[in-house]
């Protein structure tokens, strides 16, 4: 669950163990965070490695090698800001309300389009694609959005495209500025 950790409500009675890399949601990167049920722990393979049996960390209270406290510190300032805005509920709600707005500025384009089907669409990561996948206008479109202070939307680097990543701490008004930028750069190159 690295890139919706606290994004939206989750059942965690669902899953027998829950790993994610805190780095977008949580906390800085290097954290890890781990929901895992006792009694998986206790059946795992006891030849395993002390430090890799998760009965090692259950039984030490997550203290068996020194932590990384200042990204644990970190990690619990942010779970005050999640609570000061009204906990997972009011984010969940703010992530919807985020990536519809690019979303439907993705698909009421017919300059954008998203590669992806919509039930199966990110609410942390939106890909989309320029004029059908035309590489150089996504190059012209990440370096201008880059000019005007949208940084990081170049695509994953195996797959190309654009990709605008919506984590908790992106403000709607960010996204708001994203959504300006898209229909501008539709009226001067579409």
């Amino acid at each position: 669950m690295s890139s919706d950790i606290l994004s939206r409500a989750v059942d965690v009675s669902r899953f027998g163990l829950i790993f994610a890399g805190a780095q977008k949601n949580l906390g800085p990167a290097g954290v890890t965070v781990v929901v895992l049920r006792r009694e998986l722990a206790e059946r795992a393979d006891k030849n395993l490695p002390t430090l890799l049996q998760y009965r090692t960390h259950i039984k030490e209270r997550s203290l068996y090698h020194t932590p990384p406290t200042f990204a644990v510190y970190i990690v619990g300032l942010v779970m005050d800001w999640i609570e000061a805005e009204g906990g997972v509920a009011a984010i969940e709600q703010r992530n919807a309300a985020k990536a519809k707005l690019l979303y439907d500025a993705i698909d009421a384009s017919g300059f954008y389009s998203c590669p992806v089907e919509k039930s199966d669409r990110s609410r942390m990561n939106v890909v989309f694609r320029i004029a059908g996948g035309k590489a150089e206008l996504e190059e012209k479109f990440a370096a201008e959005a880059a000019a005007a202070g949208l940084v990081g939307l170049e695509g994953h680097r195996s797959v190309g495209g654009l990709r605008a990543s919506l984590y908790n701490a992106v403000t709607l008004e960010a996204v708001e500025a994203l959504v300006a930028f898209l229909r501008e750069f539709e009226r001067t190159h579409g």
